[in-house]
């Protein structure tokens, strides 16, 4: 792929670790993951690579912008030495949530990973889908 922009999604239930404590961390290992499918995403992610901070559970919408800021390592977490983590830091919050309902809504988002397969804890987002998250959470 070369030098061109990739975008990704990750997910946190906000009790558990929010943006907030992101940024208050200045960054977090992103680990745990044990879904096969975010897991090879984890391993797809690169250094710079930008990525939309989204809390599930109750309320759900994307809340942050981060980056990744250290490609796949093996997850400390993981015994078996099968799964991996990244590292990933703050950006800046999203002048307002763009929530999972107003995602639904739109027709130009309607493939988007967060609607087709909503268990997945690391998805991959298009330039498309990510311009307008960004329009939506109103971020120049």
């Amino acid at each position: 792929m070369g030098s061109e922009a990739r975008y990704w999604l990750v997910k946190s239930e906000p009790d558990t670790y929010s943006f907030d404590e992101l940024v208050a961390d200045g960054g977090a290992v992103w680990d745990g993951v044990r879904n096969n499918t975010a897991a090879l995403n984890l391993r797809g992610m690169r250094v710079g690579d930008e990525v939309l901070f989204y809390h599930s559970g109750s309320g759900p919408a994307v809340v942050g912008l981060a980056r990744v800021t250290r490609e796949a390592f093996p997850d400390p977490g993981d015994a078996s030495g099968r799964f991996v983590a990244v590292e990933i830091a703050p950006v800046k919050p999203l002048a307002r949530p763009v929530t999972l309902s107003e995602i639904k809504a739109r027709p130009d988002l309607a493939e988007m990973k967060i609607v087709r397969q909503s268990r997945l804890s690391v998805s991959p987002v298009t330039p498309t889908e990510w311009k307008t998250i960004l329009g939506l959470g109103s971020v120049g």
